[in-house]
């Protein structure tokens, strides 16, 4: 397998990239919603926090890492097989994915640093607290975070489905791409 994309493929590095992404997403949403349930007396009041900040920055990181590699290398051309439209609209939910995936981030930074403390990433670096003087700055980004996350994880979903639409429906290439295959 070669490491970038060309024409007809999917390289290595976005491969990897694009897998690694929505398995962090899927577990830091169930476990931010599991964590809104915990009363101060649970072992996982802190613990459960320090996990879903950590993988956060980690998961920024990742993206625009991801960004990064998107404006230095080619995509594969779409297949032939595909309408027009149906390029528009998997171009548009792209953007939308990571649109999403960035405010929920930024939303997630603003919470987690409205008391103008760090947010430390695992122990092995913190992220300073920039923004700390919004009026109701917790709140209003909670509120924030929870209807974008909630709106990426069926964006996500519904990506999941069109692949598989793709798949076994128009039986084309558009999954085994992504896969390496």
């Amino acid at each position: 397998m070669q490491w970038k994309n060309n024409t007809t493929r999917f390289g290595f590095m976005t491969i990897v990239m694009h897998w690694l992404v929505p398995l962090p997403v899927f577990f830091m949403f169930a476990l931010g919603l599991w964590m809104t349930g915990l009363d101060y007396y649970d072992s996982w009041y802190k613990l459960g926090p320090w996990w879903h900040k950590s993988m956060g920055v980690l998961l920024f990181l990742m993206v625009m890492l991801r960004l990064c590699w998107r404006l230095f290398t080619s995509s594969p051309q779409p297949l032939s097989s595909h309408q027009l439209w149906e390029i528009k609209v998997a171009h548009a939910v792209h953007f939308l994915l990571y649109l999403l995936l960035l405010v929920t981030m930024f939303s997630g930074y603003l919470i987690s640093t409205a008391d103008g403390r760090a947010i430390e990433v695992f122990g092995w670096f913190s992220v300073p607290a920039t923004i700390a003087f919004i009026a109701n700055q917790e709140d209003v980004a909670g509120q924030v975070h929870l209807i974008v996350a909630s709106i990426l994880i069926g964006l996500v979903l519904l990506h999941a489905a069109a692949a598989l639409k793709h798949h076994f429906i128009d039986r084309d290439r558009s999954l085994m791409r992504i896969l390496g295959r």
